[in-house]
């Protein structure tokens, strides 16, 4: 058995709540390790075990009850050591490392916000905004053969989107950052321009989400989702050297 390592919290005298259970199959029963003023959330890893959708399910799962009960230094799905001594090394070794982390992450939670555009809306707008998007829109619509019209009005169409997201994903960073004591940036996809992870105090949580509310409710052209709180990820930065490795 390797040991199956979820997040690092501060040693204290809690326990996990009885039953909690993590990876594998059957579910491993999760436990602390301490060292110091440190804990490791720890479970066996049955040798050979490899990563399903029920123990990535499982992993989120073990953060999200940890969390809830206070500060927590959330690591990689995968994350092993060979033994609960190489976790206690680990501990031991990058302590300094750790409670620096823990103390930006006392008292605070992640929420992640993704905007979408609603297009029709959008186009719209360029319609209104814009007149020669909105004459070469009426010229491809009254005469026949406007193919380079369609192409000029199709490349214009695409830079006003564009640029309507780089506003709007500026605005909306803007009016929710003094909310956050960080803030990460990640990856725009197919269906979202703007992928905004904060580090919000419980304290302002309040506060925040009614700022979502008000973005929402003063741009009829933006679909936001919030998902939170969670524990925080994208603000957890791994120690330079660490026995811990992906497993698989």
């Amino acid at each position: 058995m390797t040991t199956y390592v979820y997040a690092v919290t501060p040693a204290g005298p809690a326990e996990l709540p009885e039953g909690t259970t993590g990876v594998g199959d059957p579910p491993r029963a999760v436990r602390l390790v301490r060292e110091g003023g440190l804990a490791a959330v720890v479970s066996e890893c049955p040798a050979g075990t490899r990563p399903r959708r029920r123990d990535l399910f499982a992993h989120q799962r073990v953060l999200t009850t940890v969390s809830a009960a206070g500060p927590v230094l959330p690591l990689r799905f995968g994350s092993v050591c060979p033994d609960d001594e190489a976790v206690r090394d680990t501990l031991a070794e990058h302590a300094d490392f750790f409670l620096e982390q823990m103390e930006t992450v006392v008292g605070r939670a992640e929420y992640n916000v993704k905007a979408a555009h609603r297009e029709e809306v959008v186009l719209r707008s360029l319609l209104a905004e814009d007149p020669r998007i909105r004459e070469l829109n009426e010229a491809t619509r009254t005469r026949r053969g406007a193919h380079r019209d369609r192409l000029l009005l199709g490349q214009l169409l695409a830079e006003g989107v564009h640029r309507r997201r780089e506003l709007d994903a500026t605005a909306v960073t803007e009016a929710l950052a003094p909310h956050a004591t960080r803030v990460h940036r990640g990856a725009e996809a197919a269906d979202r321009f703007l992928n905004l992870s904060l580090l919000v105090g419980h304290d302002e949580a309040a506060a925040f989400l009614a700022a979502v509310e008000a973005q929402r409710e003063g741009n009829p052209q933006l679909e936001l989702r919030v998902t939170g709180p969670l524990p925080p990820y994208s603000f957890v930065r791994t120690p330079p050297a660490q026995h811990a490795e992906a497993a698989g």
